[in-house]
C-alpha cells in the first residue's frame, strides 16, 4: 500500500513495523536520502535496510507507528539534497590475482565476448565503481560501474562452494565473496583483502557510497 509519493520516490506499507521507501531507479539519490535519515536519528527507528532502488526502514512498534514515522521521514525526503558535494570520497583498492585457479571462469568471460583474457584485466580494473548496496551475505557489496562489454550472464548452475575473496561478475555488476559460501557468479579472480571481519570496527571493509578501483597484482 503506497502511503505516499514524493520527490521521484513511493513510500509504501511494508510489514507491521517497516516502511519500504522506493526510489525511480538506481542512483546517487538513494545514499545521499541515506545519509540524510541517518543524520536525523529519527524516534523509534531501529534500522535501515538500503538495497539497490529501495530503503527499507524497520521501526520499533511500541515507540511509534507508520504514520508518526512517515510524517517524520516526508519532510526529509522534501529536502534531501539530489546531487553530492564535492566531499571527499572515499576509494578503497582492492590487489587482485587475476585467472588462475582463483579466476577460474576468466578464460570464459573472454571467450564469450570475443576478447583475451589480458583485454578483460584490463577492461574490468581500469573502471571506477561504486558501493551501491550490501546484500546476499553479510559484508557482500555490489558494486556498479562494470564496462558494458563485461556484461555477463551467471553461471547456468551456481557452485556449492566459492572461495572467500573471490572476485566475480554477474550481469552489469561484479563484487567479491566475503566469505566462502555457494554462487553463481563468474569468477575472474580473487584477492587477499578480509572483506568482512566481525572483530574489526565497522565491520565491512566497504560501505554503501564508497568508490571501489581493483589492481592487478
Amino acid at each position: 500500500m503506497t502511503l505516499a509519493e514524493t520527490c521521484g520516490c513511493r513510500l509504501l506499507y511494508s510489514s507491521d513495523q517497516s516502511l519500504l521507501l522506493e526510489f525511480r531507479e538506481a542512483s546517487d539519490r538513494l545514499l545521499l536520502t541515506l545519509d540524510v535519515i541517518r543524520a536525523a536519528d529519527l524516534p523509534g527507528l531501529v534500522n535501515l535496510h538500503p538495497a539497490y532502488a529501495t530503503i527499507l526502514l524497520v521501526f520499533d512498534p511500541v515507540e511509534t507507528t507508520h504514520a508518526e514515522l512517515a510524517g517524520h521521514l516526508l519532510p526529509l525526503l522534501e529536502h534531501a539534497p539530489k546531487r553530492a558535494s564535492h566531499g571527499a570520497i572515499r576509494t578503497v583498492e582492492i590487489p587482485v590475482r587475476y585467472g588462475g585457479t582463483g579466476g577460474p571462469d576468466l578464460d570464459w568471460v573472454a571467450e564469450h565476448h570475443g576478447i583475451t583474457p589480458a583485454d578483460v584485466v584490463e577492461l574490468h580494473s581500469a573502471a571506477d565503481y561504486e558501493v551501491r548496496f550490501l546484500g546476499f551475505a553479510p559484508g557482500f557489496a555490489y558494486l556498479s560501474g562494470l564496462p558494458g562489454v563485461l556484461a555477463t550472464p551467471r553461471l547456468d548452475s551456481p557452485r556449492t562452494v566459492v572461495p572467500a575473496g573471490s572476485v566475480g561478475i554477474a550481469g552489469t555488476q561484479t563484487g567479491v565473496y566475503p566469505a566462502a559460501s555457494p554462487g553463481g557468479w563468474r569468477l575472474i579472480g580473487k584477492t587477499d583483502l578480509r572483506m568482512f571481519d566481525p572483530s574489526r570496527n565497522p565491520m565491512s571493509l566497504l560501505e554503501p557510497g564508497d568508490r571501489v578501483r581493483f589492481i592487478p597484482v
